[in-house]
This record gives structure tokens, sequence and C-alpha cells, in this order.
């Protein structure tokens, strides 16, 4: 039984089940939704993409000669929980591979942002990157004067790049997955409308 293919090469449904039994037996199992339901569906859909995007990321970096040597960390390519909401919870588990994020830097290496964009979002906001000063008692207060740029201009430089960079991989290897992924019925991207465990409940 096949759950998928990348670039011809089968992903079987045991390594799915696999995959979610290791997931069953670990110290999530508790807040994993019950087999056989329509969440549980979406759990094994979920696992199948990471699994196709895995394959993806390592014949990729494969291709390219890259290996984890050098490879930046985790934190500094996803820094906080709004990086790994930006760039979606599958990349974000496929970045804990440092062969990943070698690609990352790879793919991603040419992305800039411009001063013009880098005054524009400073001139939007402009206690973004305020450093709150301390009282006579060493507590941190509210800044009330917003920094001048020239003084924010590396913390919004980064910060901006960081964010193009996390969208240029995501669109990268969204292209990369529709160009070598195949997926089988039941193994639909679970935010595939199509299929019939996608749906809108309150």
């Amino acid at each position: 039984m096949i759950a998928a293919t990348v670039g011809g090469v089968p992903v079987s449904v045991d390594e799915v089940d696999a995959r979610e039994s290791a997931l069953r037996d670990g110290p999530l199992a508790g807040a994993l939704p019950a087999r056989g339901t329509s969440e549980g569906r979406q759990l094994r859909r979920w696992l199948t993409q990471l699994i196709v995007t895995e394959r993806v990321v390592a014949a990729e970096a494969d291709a390219l000669g890259l290996t984890a040597a050098h490879a930046p960390t985790e934190a500094e390519v996803l820094p906080d929980m709004s990086a790994r909401l930006e760039i979606g919870s599958i990349a974000a588990a496929a970045l804990r591979d440092p062969t990943a994020r070698a690609l990352f830097v790879y793919v991603t290496a040419a992305v800039e942002v411009s001063d013009e964009e880098v005054a524009d979002y400073h001139a939007r906001n402009p206690m973004r990157f305020a450093v709150a000063p301390r009282d006579g008692d060493g507590w941190r207060t509210s800044a009330l004067v917003a920094p001048p740029l020239a003084q924010v201009r590396p913390a919004i430089t980064e910060h901006l790049r960081g964010a193009a960079r996390r969208r240029a991989f995501r669109v990268w290897l969204d292209e990369r997955r529709a160009a070598l992924v195949q997926l089988a019925p039941g193994y639909e991207h679970p935010g595939d409308p199509r299929q019939p465990d996608n749906t809108h409940r309150h």
C-alpha cells in the first residue's frame, strides 16, 4: 500500500503507520485524536506531508551536495512562535533537521530587504524595537519615545530579512513538492478542500 510517491519513489503506508505509532507511544499521546476519527485521519495526512517534505528536502540537499556542516541552529532560522506560524507546521517540523536548515540557507541566500522597506516598517511600527528604560528600582518601564531609525535599523533589517527568507523558503518548498509529490487517495493534504475530512467546525 502506497501513501505517496516522491520523485517516483514510494512512501509506504507502513511508514506512515510507524510514524503515527511513534507519536502515540510518546509523551504527547494524550493530546492526539483517536484512531479512525476524522481528526485521526487528518493527523495521518499531516504525517504524510511531513514524510514527503523530509524526502523532498533530503533529495534537494543531496542534489546540491549540501550537508549539515555549518548549518544554522533551529533558533536562528525559527526564533519564535510567530516564525513557526509564518513558515507553517510542516516546514517548521522539517527544519528540525540541520541538513534542511543548510538547504534553507542555500535557497534563501539572495534574499535581502531594501532600505525603503526598513524605513517604511519603522514608520508604521515606530515603537517595535524601542528599549524600555529601567526605573530607579531596576524595573523596566514603558518606552515613551520612538528610537530613531538609525538606532534600530539593524534590528529591523534582521527582522524583515528573516521573515522574507522564511516566506521564500516556504514558496520554494511548495513548488518542489508540487513538482515531485503525488499523494494517494486518503493521504491528501489536510487542507485540501476536496477531501472529506477537511470540514470547518465551531
